[in-house]
């Protein structure tokens, strides 16, 4: 069972020492989906994203065990944010500007708006991408508000324009898409977009994964930038574990086993027994079939020596 496991995720790309310290802490027994679960948390990547991580060693325990001390910070971690341990941030302008505009207008308020709270939160590698013909006046089919911020932000070394221009007077214009995802990857950072980039999805299975496990989504309350609490749901890292590259593990906390001293799972029970500190979890069929076989040897034994008497 453990070698297919090791098989099937290496097949996928993933590195042998992560998956046998995610078998180690989660058993043998694991199903597959909890050991994807972990290697994500783990932040471990397949294929060459993996080159790209910075190991993490953690210290976890086996289930059922009741000690206290389940999660541990990574090692170097002190738990505060500086410029080092804060991944880049790469904002897709566009994207960004119309949402903070409605959809209606081209809003470069909205820019400044996510450029300042990732520079509150610390963050020093900022890239806004933005096409170069939003420089050109505004139109009455693309109206542009507060556009001297996009000059502001270009002085900074924050604005990048992607290129384009006119041929017979038609505009060709890049893909800046396609800026945003490579700069990001290369960068290890994280993608600030409402876009789910698709078709560059299905170009590239290592951009593929990065943008499922890498794009930031955000809204705009009364002029306020405000990303989600939990980017990737309910049961994935926090916004701060999800910015930071050297996540922060919290306590986890066990649940104590509701059949309390009847329960029959021993080892296997994913409850939490304090009766069970000190001693060997073995299942209750376990138990009995090993106190029985000690008086069967012995009555053995004596008959033995009795034939000789």
């Amino acid at each position: 069972v453990h070698q297919n496991k090791m098989d099937f995720f290496c097949k996928l790309g993933y590195g042998k020492q992560d998956i046998c310290k995610v078998l180690e802490n989660l058993g043998q027994e694991a199903l597959e989906d909890d050991v994807l679960k972990e290697l994500i948390r783990m932040g471990s990547k397949p294929q060459a994203l993996e080159s790209q991580t910075q190991p993490s060693q953690l210290k976890l325990v086996a289930r059922g065990s009741c000690s206290t001390t389940l999660g541990l910070k990574c090692l170097g971690e002190d738990g505060s944010d500086s410029s080092d341990s804060l991944r880049p941030i790469v904002i897709d302008g566009s994207n960004v500007a119309m949402s903070h505009g409605n959809k209606e207008v081209f809003s470069c308020w909205g820019i400044q708006l996510a450029v300042d709270w990732f520079r509150e939160r610390g963050h020093t590698y900022i890239k806004v991408f933005v096409p170069l013909w939003r420089k050109e006046p505004p139109r009455q089919d693309s109206p542009i508000a507060d556009q001297h911020i996009l000059g502001e932000l270009e002085k900074q070394s924050v604005l990048v324009y992607t290129p384009s221009r006119k041929v017979k007077g038609k505009r060709v214009v890049c893909y800046d898409d396609r800026y945003i995802v490579k700069v990001a990857y290369e960068k290890d950072g994280v993608i600030v977009s409402n876009d789910h980039y698709r078709d560059l999805q299905n170009e590239n299975p290592e951009w593929k994964w990065f943008i499922e496990q890498r794009l930031l989504m955000y809204s705009f309350v009364s002029n306020r930038f405000m990303p989600p609490d939990d980017p990737l749901g309910r049961h994935g890292p926090t916004l701060s574990n999800f910015l930071s590259k050297k996540p922060v593990l919290p306590e986890r906390k066990w649940q104590p086993c509701p059949y309390g001293k009847k329960c029959t799972y021993g080892n296997k029970c994913k409850f939490y027994h304090p009766e069970r500190q000190h001693q060997a979890q073995l299942s209750v069929a376990d138990e009995l079939r090993a106190k029985t076989k000690v008086p069967l040897a012995l009555g053995k034994e004596e008959e033995r020596w009795s034939l000789y008497a």
